[in-house]
């Protein structure tokens, strides 16, 4: 069951009375504003999959499940204020779907003993489970992002891209900034130049940057993008006809929404993820069946199989599979957002699970322990075909430098425990 709530719906619903016995996944949603070509299909996948739940298994450990979706049109303030409204409903985790949200509610989350779950964005350090007790960021993070988009580069260049030089694009935010530090270490250790040309919010004037590409001639440009401002640059790219095999986003600014506006000028454009594409899985026959047929789809059912439903869809997976680990490990079906913690960071997601949930060689396997809250970030690249409007995988899932990643999250973490008096833990 979906329930779609205002903030001030929200807090009479709470003032009624208790909620009922479920297990409650808040969804802090955008489908308003310049980001909502990409909030929208990731909230319905994100719902779709525990509708399923509910109507094919009967919940989760015999526990229906109930998804609260409160809008924050990607506005930092709104999302806090969602989360506020919605924290008592027994919520068991957060995904917030944004790097600025997620900073504001480490320490909320933390206090209030609730764990979130932030899928391959927000702070990057936050995979020091040490430090970070409630915030999970697996499977991959965006200094594994950097990482494989700098390997990619390696791998197709004879493992020599120094004398390079690799423009970073980015969304002028603390979500834009995060890959900053792992590149600026990587153009070091391998080196290539980096030219750093930010966009501002919501990013569609894009003319001087494009034309300090245009000017400069950077061999690749990397983009770290969302919304309306990867439909620019890749239109931008096409404009002054960038290589478009050269130009390679992040996973956030590689959906079908992005590169269908620049039609043809789009082909061949790549993008990083951390997970397959396309429908070809088991699973949704079931979504179909059980979903969308019945008239339970949280949308209009056409964004099923598109890249960031798959997301949404893979981040509900990981939060129940999390709450079933969490049952499990308790010995109990109505689990609380602390045993829900303890579900996620147990979290053990193997081939053979996967292929059980129907999502055989969706993504890259990965273990959750106390010290690591990311996974083993394992990247790959898929490019677009304009002709048949679809995504391809042009390099699996492969390991990134660890080394120098570890390095950054281990100072960045320890600056943060040092500012928030935080003690180590997993001792």
């Amino acid at each position: 069951m979906k329930m779609k709530l205002t903030t001030m719906a929200l807090t009479a619903l709470m003032a009624a009375g208790p909620a009922m016995a479920d297990l409650v996944f808040p969804s802090l949603s955008y489908r308003t504003g310049p980001f909502a070509a990409g909030g929208i299909p990731f909230a319905d996948g994100y719902a779709d999959y525990f509708t399923l739940l509910n109507e094919r298994d009967g919940g989760i450990g015999g526990v229906m499940t109930r998804v609260i979706e409160c809008e924050t049109a990607y506005n930092t303030e709104r999302g806090v204020e969602c989360y506020e409204a919605t924290k008592n409903e027994g919520s068991l985790v957060y995904q917030p779907l944004s790097t600025g949200i997620t900073y504001q509610l480490i320490p909320r989350t933390t206090a209030d003993n609730i764990p979130m779950h932030t899928l391959g964005y927000g702070r990057t350090s936050a995979k020091n489970g040490k430090v970070f007790s409630h915030t999970f960021n697996y499977p991959a993070n965006y200094w594994d992002g950097a990482s494989g988009a700098v390997n990619y580069l390696l791998e197709i260049n004879s493992n020599d891209i120094s004398g390079k030089k690799v423009a970073l694009v980015y969304h002028n935010s603390a979500y834009g900034k995060e890959p900053i530090p792992t590149l600026e270490a990587l153009a070091a250790k391998h080196g290539f130049e980096l030219l750093l040309l930010a966009v501002d919010s919501p990013g569609q004037e894009q003319k001087s940057q494009w034309l300090q590409i245009r000017q400069q001639r950077p061999d690749y440009v990397l983009m770290w993008g969302w919304g309306v401002m990867n439909q620019v640059a890749i239109q931008e790219a096409a404009n002054i006809r960038f290589p478009m095999e050269n130009f390679i986003g992040i996973w956030w600014s590689g959906g079908e929404h992005d590169v269908m506006p620049a039609g043809d000028g789009a082909n061949g454009y790549k993008a990083l993820t951390f997970h397959n594409v396309g429908s070809d899985f088991p699973i949704y026959e079931d979504i179909q069946k059980y979903v969308v047929a019945t008239g339970k789809a949280a949308g209009a059912g056409d964004q099923v199989g598109s890249v960031l439903y798959n997301r949404g869809m893979y981040a509900a997976m990981l939060a129940a599979e999390g709450a079933r680990e969490a049952q499990r490990i308790h010995g109990v079906a109505d689990i609380t957002p602390a045993m829900m913690r303890d579900g996620l960071e147990a979290l053990n997601m193997t081939e053979e699970r996967m292929a059980a949930l129907g999502l055989p060689n969706f993504g890259p396997t990965f273990t959750a322990t106390c010290e690591n809250h990311g996974g083993d970030g394992l990247v790959g690249v898929v490019q677009w075909d304009a002709t048949a409007k679809t995504w391809s995988l042009v390099s699996d899932f492969k390991s990134t430098d660890q080394d120098v990643i570890n390095a950054l999250i281990e100072a960045d973490s320890a600056a943060y425990a040092a500012e928030n008096n935080i003690a180590p833990r997993c001792n």
